[in-house]
């Protein structure tokens, strides 16, 4: 199945719980914008791609349980909704984008309430389908960069879990897979929240693909013994300067750079924002408690009173990356942010 996907039969979106993996596989459905609100914000749903998707449906159904009977009035509930979901998780642009691509929709061909309504729900599901057949592109574009005894890296989780389907980074290993390449993988656990070990680790067993989880501080070690070939990531947002992702992705491209390995990101178009600076980007940070207590039984970590700093993000420098992975095609330095999106 896919990641998420809208359900006809009782109006709401479909997810799978991507906290209780892996050691339960369980769809969960959202019926108002207050529960998706919650799953975007504890991570039941996460990944880029699948923000966007997820902000769509999100509000599409604010369509859906809006009451108003003029356009005005649903236009409101509308784009009150959308905000709430756009404060959920700030540094991804995707979720944003999501959200204002299907209000800019409506507010252009929306003559009445209830066809505001059928644009909003047609526009996410195509949205979904895109989604699938950009990561399908990417996955192509990128396993040309793949050969066969290659160990790749790759960090947090950018596989089908952070998407519609698929993936993106993952997108790329499975499609070189599929092509027959003959790889491995070596999965950071990605602390705080795991999930490369919880998330990266499952995709890639369910797909038969060789992978090893390390903690996050052997990768180094690994790179300087001549384990590591290249390292693939993804990104939650792209400037003209920086790759926005998971933190410790910068930690990796300067271990790359020392070490000579490929730094590759993969990510769709949406994930650019070329007209962006880094003074007006917020670095999400998340509760201390993620890594104050440990596992659901919440045993303690750190000691109460010592502050802690939970940064979701950070940022990789142009020049530490070797090309960037999109359905428009892989660009190489000097990478150039416009040129990527014409393509």
């Amino acid at each position: 199945m896919r990641t998420i996907e809208w359900n006809d039969s009782d109006s709401s979106v479909k997810m799978i719980d991507q906290t209780l993996l892996p050691g339960e596989l369980k769809i969960i459905k959202c019926k108002n914008v207050a529960e998706i609100c919650e799953a975007i914000q504890n991570l039941r749903i996460r990944g880029a791609p699948a923000l966007g998707v997820c902000g769509a449906f999100g509000v599409a159904m604010a369509a859906r349980l809006s009451s108003a009977n003029t356009v005005g009035g649903m236009l409101k509930d509308i784009k009150a909704a959308g905000e709430a979901i756009k404060k959920t998780r700030p540094t991804a642009i995707n979720l944003s984008w999501g959200v204002d691509r299907l209000i800019q929709i409506v507010e252009e061909e929306g003559m009445d309430p209830h066809l505001i309504r059928n644009i909003a729900l047609e526009e996410a599901q195509r949205m979904a389908d895109e989604d699938a057949a950009i990561n399908k592109k990417i996955g192509k574009n990128g396993a040309k960069l793949l050969k066969d005894g290659d160990v790749i890296l790759t960090h947090c989780n950018a596989g089908r879990l952070a998407c519609v389907d698929w993936g993106t980074a993952l997108g790329v290993i499975r499609s070189a897979a599929l092509e027959g390449t003959k790889i491995s993988v070596v999965a950071c656990e990605t602390r705080p929240l795991n999930q490369g070990s919880r998330l990266t680790a499952w995709e890639l067993q369910q797909d038969k693909i060789p992978v090893h989880v390390i903690t996050d501080s052997a990768a180094g070690f690994l790179m300087s013994e001549g384990v590591i070939s290249k390292v693939i990531v993804g990104a939650d947002r792209i400037t003209q300067e920086f790759v926005y992702n998971k933190i410790g992705t910068y930690s990796l491209s300067v271990l790359a750079k020392e070490h000579n390995i490929p730094f590759y990101v993969a990510a769709p178009v949406s994930t650019l924002d070329p007209d962006n600076w880094e003074e007006n980007i917020k670095i999400e940070e998340r509760s201390p408690d993620e890594i104050r207590y440990l596992g659901k039984a919440k045993e303690l970590n750190v000691a109460e009173g010592i502050p802690i700093l939970n940064l979701a993000f950070d940022k990789t420098p142009m020049e530490n990356i070797s090309a960037i992975i999109t359905e428009n095609g892989t660009f190489y330095p000097p990478i150039l942010i416009d040129e990527i999106i014409l393509g």
